[in-house]
């Protein structure tokens, strides 16, 4: 997580996903909103996280993925995977958005 600001502070976290739950707005591109930026934490397996116009990164339990604000993004499993999303924001003026 070298490139989070280091004012983010972690506000909430999605439950548990396997290749077998992962919703399926998350399997097409979506985005957090404008502010929030979010972690990619794969307990066990490897998910493919995919930018536009940028080559698609192999997310492993020893390599998180950073997903940036409001940039749209998409997931698939390569094969079994559990994984959860982390989110953060800003708390640069001490008050949370």
């Amino acid at each position: 997580m070298t490139d989070f600001p280091q004012t983010l502070t972690k506000y909430s976290e999605s439950p548990e996903f396997t290749q077998d739950t992962i919703p399926e707005a998350l399997r097409r591109d979506h985005n957090t909103k404008t502010g929030v930026w979010g972690k990619i934490v794969v307990a066990e397996g490897e998910l493919l996280y995919m930018r536009e116009d940028l080559p698609a990164l192999v997310v492993t339990a020893t390599k998180p993925a950073t997903i940036y604000p409001a940039e749209p993004h998409s997931v698939a499993p390569r094969g079994n995977v559990r994984f959860k999303v982390e989110f953060y924001r800003d708390d640069a003026d001490g008050s949370l958005l």
